[in-house]
């Protein structure tokens, strides 16, 4: 038995040699539900061990060469892949096969594939066109599992997810994972589910250790600090969130002609660049990431050190999903926000949630550097190129210019961008969080 569960004891074998040392709380209440055949929504952030606590279970009930007695589904491609990544070891001991559908690749490969699967992981448009086109029987499917089922609304799959739960038999066993409960999420529960058992744990992100800070920097220079940070903090592993694929791809063509070593993930990428970003990165054969937030849900990503916000997020809730990457498994982890005027709407959305404490910082010292902001991509304030370093020694920004829009503040006001104090204007039941 490991922490009071029962596992098969080929399941059990590959559980410990993957260095699983105890059950996580998503593990210790699901799993035993699982087993019994209940119906069952695990509600817990990323990171909590949701893939074993559906993984294990599910395994248990699969007998090889049956058919497709399985679906997973997943929002993304990296999330297919990293999910049957985790089932295949899982299944170590015991046959299975375990079988990834995902768009932006052939699809025959997958139609041969299908043939002889006993478990399907799949992103939701991809398995429509498999059963448009007759390549996937789920007459058989006894387990359903929807996983980070909030991030597959949110992304406009809730039509396509209920088109083929119709094509499941009803008498099934359904798995429901998610951060968050929807009203979408809510609609599927009421609608498709049976007397499912609720299941709520707490964050694995530890929040005491984690730092969170903001700047305020002129939008010029929001680059020329991002070096700066890089340089001084040093990250063992860090994620630089933007807020397009195309700024991503500004933003990583530009560090990498700073000397700073980086990899890009987003959607507009091809699969193979994608995955081979995520072996690299798994690998520490690069250090950072720069990222669409594609990669800020489901992804395994141990030991990230930092999360920069090149880009603030829309709402609070994008933010938690962001930094949920760091302070995880006692690690501590540090979050740090560029913030410049277009930035400001959105950050105050973020906010909104009291329950985010951010610290403002004062702008460090700091060098120009060239950045080429014309790599498919024309900032709204684009920079003029120039290598000088700034006069007298200071930061520019540091002295914010006359007139200028405060993040904080509905009127004029020259005072300096990085100073610390009260904030004016709208934000003023803010500033106990700042100080």
């Amino acid at each position: 038995m490991i922490s009071g569960i029962r596992l098969q004891p080929e399941l059990k074998k590959a559980f410990l040699e993957l260095g699983f040392e105890e059950m996580t709380d998503i593990q210790k209440k699901c799993i035993p539900l699982i087993q019994e055949g209940r119906d069952v929504i695990g509600q817990s952030q990323t990171g909590s061990g949701k893939t074993a606590a559906f993984g294990f279970p599910m395994l248990e009930k699969v007998s090889h060469n049956r058919g497709i007695q399985s679906l997973v589904l997943v929002p993304t491609r990296e999330l297919c892949e990293q999910v049957t990544s985790e089932l295949r070891k899982f299944s170590k001991y015991k046959r299975a096969n375990i079988i990834s559908v995902y768009g932006g690749v052939s699809i025959n490969p997958q139609i041969e594939n299908l043939r002889y699967a006993d478990i399907v992981v799949g992103t939701p448009g991809r398995i429509l066109d498999h059963l448009q086109r007759g390549t996937l029987d789920l007459s058989g499917v006894r387990i359903l599992v929807l996983d980070e089922a909030d991030k597959m609304f949110e992304m406009g799959f809730i039509d396509d997810v209920k088109k083929i739960i119709s094509q499941v038999p009803r008498e099934r066993q359904t798995l429901l994972f998610s951060a968050t409960i929807s009203h979408q999420v809510h609609d599927i529960v009421q609608n498709y589910m049976k007397n499912p058992a609720k299941i709520k744990v707490q964050s694995y992100v530890e929040q005491e250790k984690m730092s969170q800070y903001f700047y305020n920097v002129n939008s010029r220079d929001k680059f020329s600090l991002l070096i700066h940070i890089l340089k001084h903090e040093a990250p063992k592993l860090a994620i630089i969130f933007c807020a397009t694929r195309k700024r991503v791809d500004v933003v990583g063509t530009n560090l990498n002609k700073n000397g700073i070593r980086c990899l890009s993930l987003h959607g507009g990428l091809s699969q193979s660049r994608r995955k081979k970003s995520m072996e690299m990165f798994h690998k520490n054969e690069a250090r950072i990431l720069v990222a669409s937030d594609v990669a800020a849900r489901g992804l395994d990503i141990k030991n990230v050190s930092h999360i920069i916000n090149y880009d603030s997020p829309k709402t609070s809730k994008e933010y938690i999903h962001r930094i949920g990457r760091t302070a995880r498994a006692g690690k501590e982890g540090k979050v740090i926000s560029l913030i410049s005027e277009p930035d400001y709407d959105n950050f105050r959305n973020v906010l909104g949630d009291r329950s985010i404490v951010v610290q403002q910082l004062q702008l460090p010292e700091f060098q120009r550097v060239p950045f080429a902001a014309t790599i498919r991509e024309h900032y709204s304030r684009p920079y003029e190129r120039r290598t000088d370093h700034y006069s007298g020694g200071r930061s520019y920004g540091h002295r914010g210019r006359e007139g200028e829009r405060k993040p904080y503040s509905t009127h004029r006001d020259s005072r300096s961008e990085g100073e610390s104090g009260s904030h004016r204007g709208h934000f003023r039941s803010h500033n106990r969080r700042f100080r």
